[in-house]
């Protein structure tokens, strides 16, 4: 918070208190209804100017306000006499103020010029004002005079004077001429600080006949004009160049008298040709830069607020080439009197001492003189309680009734001061003017300026308290003598009830305020300095933390200015982002942060770049043939310095249209001297890069041209290679129309043979890369040259260029091939290089074709395809690697050139000596027991060998017991091993010998646990379930290994049930093992693919989806391992997914069927009758006797408790129903005599159709259950044996 202020009252009068022995100074605040009644005597407030101009125009008004308790009473003196006021009708006073307003219409305003002076005076005393001097302002005519002409000289001086009448004020002087217009003035022609004009020497432009000098009176916005100067310059007899003269001041010294406070102005003004320069400096001293201008050309100097140190000499130097002149200006400083210190007014309580002391400075020293109430101290009555000490006026004992006011005179020659300060004797107790329960804020860490405003007489005695306790002055706190306490850095444990209390000898009076301490406000993050590219969009962030109580104003500046009104300016809570930036939008952006407390800000420029502007006016000079000198102006960079020029050419001649880049200079640089080329029809043009990108091009240059000449370089790039035995072709890079150097452009090709030497052969063609040369000798070296001419002569003389004319392919096979073996896998190769001349090109080397032809072992393998040994250059000797063991090769060798491959050597052939095995085909685990297992095995796919015998080695994994060896037979395939530990696991080593040794192991684990085993086929190491397809790779394999059970003790899996609905089956079971990896699984009945499997995530019931309409399915659960091999599995079920049931619905509500089933249910009816009847009689009837002969369970009727055909059926043994099945695993199979009525519908699921009948019964396939304690109570039909599982 700012707490400049030293006090704020009600109405926010300013009291200043200062404490001292003797003294006291008090300005009392009279518009506080808190002090209504306080006396005080009078005090000036206003008054006019001590010299005060008048407008004639324009009433005179003569200031004089004052305050004072009672309030003042005014009167006038003029010219030291009274001025009545009230005899004069022109005259009034303002009401409750001394204010004259003087009516000069129709009156002369000079007739009111004089000294003037105001009285204020109440009964406490009398307060008088300056003299104040009134004179009205004159604007005189110009004198009437006669300007005769002036005629000089070329290179003279002139003086051209104004002499403008007195004024009052002085009037601005300046020339101009006939139509208004100012004459312009430089260092050779000025005005001086009198109004003349001088000319250090004239010119011939100088004749005129208008020049006139003006005289502006301020006070009446008058211009006075003087007659028109003529000036004629002649040039007959020029004056000749001259040192430098003074023409003001004169002579070699000079002085000045300035006063204090005032400003300096000197001037030299000096003659001479050339025009002299003039330079300024101090005798023993510096000039003061401060408060130091050169104005007029560097002719006059000034220096501002003069003090006494600005005295001196100051000399002025006039110079040119011809010499120089100086001249010495002595400054006298003066001064008018000045305050050191005015008397303060004075408050003071009875059998008080205080004293007025008045000091004040001038050149020569002021003279101080004394008054009271406007009389001279002198001339009052003698009080033996005031003493006069020279600048003092000393008071004691002080009693009431003794107040009055006292004038102190300070003056020299140059002026006077003069001030009131008034002596009042008062007896007040202490009133507090601070407003009670005032609240200040302010920021942590900060000052804090509790006021406590008091007034009473004598002073009171300020103290403070905070929670009752005294604050006493110290580092924390600071009592001030006018009663503020200040806390030196304000904390958040500062902040509550403070409690100010004023004393005197008349009472006390307290006060309370209070203070809240708030966290600061401060920028965060700052916006950060940004270069963007025009029509970019600028982000500046400004992200602050601030007391949450205080309310956060953010503002946003431009170059200190407000933002522009522009869409394009986007002002978030704490961003500033700027859309589509434009050049205009450069400059210093400031975040600026406003609580009501304190502020923070910070401050980032932003820089808009862009690509440069094209550069201008391209000039060509100092042309030659072939050089040129290209000089260009920069266009404007856009704040990214240009990086590089670069200079393109067109050619109109050759490729008109066609601009290419000719040379880059640096970006400092306007002007590059170019290198031509003869011929060509030169224009130029300058593109400028910088960081953002490449400029448009400049416009094009004027077009120059270059004579013709010789070429100076010859084709590139000349080659020479046959592409037959019997030709040469030479090849080259034509030259450009650039480098052509004239019309007419040709080649001339010239060759010989470098073996034999000879003469030069030579063809001249055009327009043309290339030449073939026939009928040469195979493979023979040649000397050739390409040279470039044209119509003005051929190019430099050529390079002789080696070639080689056509190849061919080689001769002769290599001989004495020879043939050593190193081992099973790897053979050497030799031979017997061909004859150069039989290479009849470059020899690149040879090539070693072989090839398995057939194994020693097997008769019937087949041979390998060949393959090829490449060795380069002219080695004579290779070796054949990755050889099959035990088997015959062919090998034949070649040699080849670039032209192709000659005639191989005679196919040898060479064997391969027995190697090691490879692993066997695959290792298998069967019968695995709890003591037991079953180890088969395959002979390995690579023998490389006559098998010799296998070794298996196996020992229980992590233990310590030595690893068991078994060796077998090359004819044996499989071994029973005994005595294995249950709940153990075995790891097995398997490999295949021959004579040369084992080859690499075939490995697998098995665990032998103390669980039954489910029968399933048998595992191969690293196959899963399914046998090997094909053989497995000659290399050592390492097998995750199933995971095998002994025999259950008891099942993990429960019944399963399954229902069909439509092409999806629900199976749900019970399970009761640990393992978590549930599966469904299951493939079409008698099908060889391999067994679909689905996860089963945790669940016991499972939806299979995707089944396929009239397709019996094999289905069973299973849990494996973490090794995914299976350990538990349910009995497979055979699901028969209906073929169509959809026609279900169509066949029952056939005319035809309902028919047929309505004749077999009134047939059945009637057999049913029959039976009845029979029955009753006691005998046998037919129906008893086909049940009897065919035992067909569906007709049987059964008794509620045991399922039996009533009196008929057998009791004792309960065998099964004939045509029935028990399979041993559990599984329904279908009824070899199924004599329902299935033939008569698509099957079904055993519901009701629409019209009431058990269609179901009829359609779907008749299926036994297991007749072995598991009856059901109820009649059993297909559909329920065909669903229901136990």
């Amino acid at each position: 918070m700012n707490r400049k202020r030293k006090y704020t009252l009600c109405g926010g009068a300013v009291m200043v208190l200062l404490l001292g022995h003797l003294t006291t100074a008090l300005e009392v605040p009279l518009d506080s209804k808190f002090l209504e009644g306080l006396q005080q005597p009078p005090t000036i407030t206003h008054q006019s100017p001590k010299d005060y101009i008048i407008d004639p125009r324009e009433n005179i008004v003569i200031h004089c306000e004052a305050k004072g308790k009672p309030h003042p009473s005014f009167s006038w003196t003029r010219n030291g006499t009274h001025f009545d006021v009230d005899k004069d009708p022109k005259v009034i006073t303002k009401p409750n103020s001394g204010t004259l307003i003087i009516d000069t219409s129709g009156e002369k305003a000079e007739v009111y010029e004089g000294v003037y002076q105001c009285t204020a005076r109440n009964q406490h005393g009398t307060a008088v004002s300056n003299d104040i001097v009134i004179r009205q302002s004159k604007s005189p005519l110009w004198s009437k005079e006669r300007n005769e002409p002036i005629t000089v000289q070329v290179g003279v001086s002139l003086v051209l004077h104004c002499r403008p009448p007195a004024g009052l004020p002085p009037p601005i002087i300046f020339w101009m001429d006939n139509n208004f217009q100012r004459l312009p003035q430089n260092s050779r022609v000025s005005q001086a600080l009198n109004g003349d004009l001088y000319f250090s020497n004239v010119l011939i432009e100088d004749t005129r006949s208008d020049y006139i000098c003006y005289a502006r009176f301020p006070h009446t916005q008058t211009i006075q004009q003087k007659q028109p100067i003529t000036v004629t310059v002649l040039d007959d007899r020029p004056a000749g160049e001259r040192a430098p003269s003074f023409m003001y001041p004169s002579g070699m010294n000079s002085t000045t008298q300035i006063l204090r406070g005032e400003t300096l102005e000197l001037e030299c003004i000096a003659d001479g040709l050339p025009t002299p320069e003039i330079s300024w400096d101090k005798e023993s001293g510096e000039l003061p830069r401060s408060r130091l201008s050169f104005l007029n050309f560097q002719k006059s100097l000034r220096i501002s607020e003069v003090t006494e140190a600005d005295g001196g000499e100051y000399r002025c130097m006039a110079s040119n080439h011809l010499g120089s002149a100086y001249h010495i200006i002595t400054v006298v400083v003066k001064a008018a009197p000045f305050w050191i210190s005015a008397p303060r007014n004075l408050i003071l309580a009875p059998e008080e001492s205080g004293m007025l002391t008045c000091l004040a400075g001038g050149s020569p020293k002021p003279t101080i003189t004394w008054s009271i109430n406007g009389n001279s101290i002198e001339n009052s009555p003698n009080d033996p309680r005031r003493k006069i000490e020279d600048n003092m006026v000393i008071l004691s004992n002080v009693q009431t009734g003794s107040s009055a006011v006292y004038q102190c005179n300070a003056s020299n020659e140059f002026g006077y001061l003069l001030a009131n300060a008034f002596v009042s004797v008062l007896a007040e107790p202490p009133r507090l003017l601070t407003p009670p329960n005032y609240v200040y804020q302010v920021i942590s860490n900060r000052p804090a300026m509790l006021d406590c405003a008091s007034f009473g007489s004598p002073l009171p005695k300020i103290s403070w308290f905070k929670d009752g306790q005294t604050l006493l002055d110290g580092e924390m706190y600071l009592v001030h003598e006018n009663g503020t306490l200040q806390i030196t850095a304000a904390q958040p444990k500062h902040s509550g009830k403070y409690t100010c209390v004023a004393t005197n000898n008349q009472g006390s009076k307290e006060n309370h305020v209070y203070l809240e301490v708030k966290e600061p406000t401060r920028i965060l993050q700052q916006p950060e300095y940004k270069v963007v590219q025009r029509g970019a969009k600028a982000v500046f962030e400004c992200k602050v933390t601030h007391d949450p109580t205080l309310i956060l104003v953010m503002i946003w500046l431009k170059d200190k200015g407000e933002l522009p009104d522009d869409d394009r300016f986007v002002v978030d809570s704490d961003s500033l982002t700027i859309n589509n930036v434009m050049e205009q939008d450069e400059g210093t952006y400031t975040c600026i942060m406003n609580t009501t407390l304190d502020q923070d800000s910070a401050s980032a420029m932003l820089t808009v770049v862009e690509r440069p502007d094209p550069p201008i006016d391209l000039e060509l000079t100092d042309q030659r043939e072939r050089s040129v000198q290209l000089t260009w102006i920069p266009g404007d960079e856009h704040n990214s310095p240009i990086q590089v020029f670069l200079i393109q050419y067109e050619d109109s001649l050759h490729e008109p249209g066609m601009w290419n880049n000719l040379t880059e200079v640096e970006g400092t640089s306007t002007t590059v001297l170019l290198d031509l080329s003869p011929y060509v029809y030169y224009s130029f043009r300058v593109l400028a890069l910088n960081d953002v990108g490449l400029s448009e091009p400049s416009l094009p240059s004027s077009q120059y041209r270059t004579n013709p000449a010789q070429p100076d370089e010859n084709p590139s790039n000349v080659e020479v290679a046959g592409t037959e035995p019997d030709n040469m072709v030479i090849s080259w890079q034509e030259l450009t129309g650039l480098q052509s150097n004239g019309p007419g452009l040709q080649y001339k090709v010239s060759w010989r043979r470098q073996d034999v030497g000879g003469d030069w052969m030579s063809v001249t063609v055009a327009n043309v890369s290339e030449y073939i040369v026939s009928d040469t000798p195979t493979f023979v070296p040649y000397e050739v040259t390409v040279q470039a001419e044209n119509n003005y002569g051929p190019g430099p003389k050529p390079e002789v260029v080696l070639g080689y004319s056509g190849e061919d392919r080689p001769m002769v096979p290599p001989e004495s091939v020879q043939m050593v073996v190193q081992n099973s896998t790897l053979a050497e190769v030799h031979w017997k290089p061909i004859p150069s001349s039989a290479v009849r090109g470059r020899m690149l080397g040879y090539k070693v074709r072989y090839w398995k032809e057939r194994s020693l072992l097997r008769e019937d393998s087949q041979p390998e395809d060949p393959r090829v040994l490449i060795l380069s250059g002219n080695e004579t000797e290779g070796h054949l690697p990755d050889l099959h063991p035990y088997s015959q090769y062919v090998i034949s060798v070649l040699a080849f050139n670039s032209k192709g491959d000659g005639p191989p050597s005679a196919g040898q052939h060479f064997e391969t000596p027995e190697g090691v095995p490879g692993p066997p085909a695959f290792i298998r685990i069967t019968n695995s027991y709890l003591d037991s297992l079953t180890v088969e095995w395959g002979p390995p796919v690579d023998d490389n060998g006559r098998l010799t015998g296998y070794m298996l080695r196996y020992q229980p994994v992590n233990n310590t017991e030595e690893l068991k060896e078994l060796t077998f037979l090359a004819n044996e395939t499989s071994v029973t091993l005994e005595n294995l530990k249950y709940s153990t696991r075995y790891m097995f080593y398997f490999n295949a010998m021959t004579i040369k040794g084992a080859g690499p192991a075939i490995t697998t684990a098995i665990t032998i646990m103390d669980e039954a085993l489910i029968r399933q086929p048998a595992i191969e190491a690293g196959k899963g379930t399914e046998p090997p397809s094909h053989p497995v790779s000659p290399v050592s394999q390492s097998v995750q290994p199933p995971f095998y059970k002994a025999r259950p003790v008891g099942p993990v899996f429960g019944s399963v049930n399954f229902s069909l609905e439509e092409d999806h089956a629900i199976l749900n079971w019970e399970y009761s093992g640990t393992e978590k990896n549930v599966f469904v699984e299951y493939v079409s009945d008698n099908s060889k693919e391999a067994w679909k499997r689905e996860f089963v995530n945790g669940s016991q019931t499972y939806r299979l989806k995707g089944l396929k309409a009239g397709v019996t399915y094999r289905v069973r659960v299973v849990a494996k391992d973490h090794a995914h091999v299976t350990v538990h599995s349910t009995d497979e079920l055979l699901i028969a997914v209906p073929a169509m049931t959809s026609r279900q619905v169509d066949i029952a509500t056939q005319g035809w069927f309902i028919g047929l089933m309505c004749a077999i249910a009134l047939l059945i009816l009637i057999l049913l009758i029959v039976c009845f009847i029979k029955r009753n009689k006691g005998g046998k009837y037919p129906v008893k006797e086909k049940e009897e002969a065919h035992q067909d369970p569906e007709i049987q009727p059964m008794k509620e408790d045991d399922g039996t055909f009533g009196e008929y059926s057998d009791t004792e043994d309960h065998k099964p129903l004939k045509g029935s099945r028990s399979p041993s695993n559990g599984t329904v199979k279908k009824d070899d005599s199924d004599d329902s009525l299935v033939d008569y519908g698509e099957g079904g699921d055993g519901q009701f159709n629409e019209d009431g009948s058990f269609i179901g019964q009829y359609s779907g396939k008749k299926e036994k259950d297991t007749a072995e304690g598991n009856e059901s109570s109820e009649a059993p039909s297909p559909v329920n044996a065909m669903n229901s599982f136990v």
